[in-house]
């Protein structure tokens, strides 16, 4: 795998949109060609050779090409990683929104922390965050009803309100706690949460499942234990209190059976 590294000259003023820092428009070109990409800073528009140095050799495809990022100032940059569908990211800082958001392969590593709507509609590959999450985490983008798709997204901080709504796939493990609204209308995937959720997890979900290993400060009333059970969770073996619900929504049937999300507690 070939390496381009790219370190911003200075921090933007407003906020630079970085959706060229891919993979998949860095491969095949020249450092001349990849300096020559479009981004933008508010409505005025740039080529990345205006705000970053940039060196080393991209390979000849996505999955043979590494991008470094690096500098002051790339927690005012968004779209890293965005829509990438192979090879890897690594931004060594904290990035700005939409961080991951559409991914369908490769590797993202942003070794700080994400803001707001990273890992949106996410269809594939993985994302880890040394740091902390902000908001929305693998949700639907505002006015969608579809989620995180697919994938792994894996923040070893904390993590803040609204992930993974509308989620119907992938996998979302946060090491820390979350606040509110977690699951929201899920109709699928996995949740794994090691601390404690605030409030309002799984609300409306029909489908799905969301481990909240210390618990919810407040249960939702749709949500009935069924059952206590052994389970192995990334890679440990506990025992969770298991619920069902949210019983307030409309759920499928499969094979006779009624389909719904599952909700568990660590037993104590």
């Amino acid at each position: 795998m070939k390496t381009v590294t790219i370190k911003l000259k200075k921090v933007p003023t407003l906020y630079l949109e970085c959706e060229s820092v891919t993979p998949d428009k860095f491969a095949g070109k020249s450092l001349e060609a990849i300096a020559a990409l479009p981004c933008s800073e508010g409505k005025s528009n740039y080529k990345l050779g205006d705000w970053f140095e940039i060196s080393g050799s991209a390979g000849a495809t996505a999955e043979e090409t590494k991008i470094d990022v690096y500098g002051p100032g790339t927690s005012k940059c968004k779209y890293f990683g965005a829509w990438m569908s192979a090879g890897e990211v690594v931004v060594n800082g904290t990035a700005d929104m939409f961080t991951g958001s559409w991914m369908t392969g490769g590797k993202l590593h942003v070794k700080g922390d994400v803001r707001s709507f990273s890992g949106l509609q996410m269809k594939g590959g993985e994302m880890l965050v040394d740091g902390r999450a902000w908001n929305y985490l693998g949700a639907a983008y505002r006015g969608d009803w579809r989620g995180m798709q697919g994938g792994l997204i894996r923040i070893k901080g904390d993590a803040g309100s609204d992930l993974g709504t509308f989620m119907n796939g992938g996998t979302i493990i946060v090491e820390g706690n979350v606040d509110i609204h977690i699951g929201t209308h899920a109709e699928g995937g996995t949740i794994i949460v090691k601390g404690k959720a605030h409030r309002r997890v799984g609300g409306q979900m029909v489908k799905g499942e969301i481990y909240v290993f210390q618990g919810c400060d407040v249960m939702m009333p749709g949500f009935r234990k069924i059952e206590e059970r052994e389970i192995e969770v990334d890679g440990e073996k506990q025992v969770f209190n298991v619920f069902i619900g949210d019983l307030g929504e409309r759920h499928s049937k499969s094979k006779g059976e009624v389909v719904y999300g599952h909700l568990y507690t660590l037993k104590e």
